[in-house]
């Protein structure tokens, strides 16, 4: 037991997994190329793309703030930016689903 000054002392440790301030939030499907998650924990610092707009492999997404470092996540494919699951401001845990993709459709020959 943690004392101080020789006294025993209580400590309330909480525990993330029971009572998270964080909410629940999806998380990606390892494999699913349709999907970008968050690679760490942090905050949303920035939404780059909107729903239904086109973008190309190396295109921003968004960018998430970590120890007191921000990271840019671009799309690593041609897509079109199905669902922004996240806004700036909103916290995120490790692997949370952040942005759903579609293919980009080709053409009919």
């Amino acid at each position: 037991m943690p004392t101080r000054d020789g006294q025993p002392r209580k400590v309330k440790v909480p525990n993330r997994a029971v009572a998270s301030s964080l909410p629940a939030r999806r998380k990606a499907e390892e494999g699913n190329d349709a999907y970008v998650a968050a690679p760490m924990p942090g905050a949303i610092a920035a939404d780059a793309v909107e729903p239904g707009q086109q973008v190309k492999a190396g295109d921003m997404l968004l960018t998430i703030e970590a120890m007191k470092m921000e990271n840019g996540f671009r799309a690593l494919r041609d897509a079109t930016v199905s669902q922004i699951l996240v806004s700036p401001g909103q916290p995120v845990d490790a692997k949370d689903l952040v942005v759903i993709l579609e293919p980009k459709s080709s053409p009919a020959p």
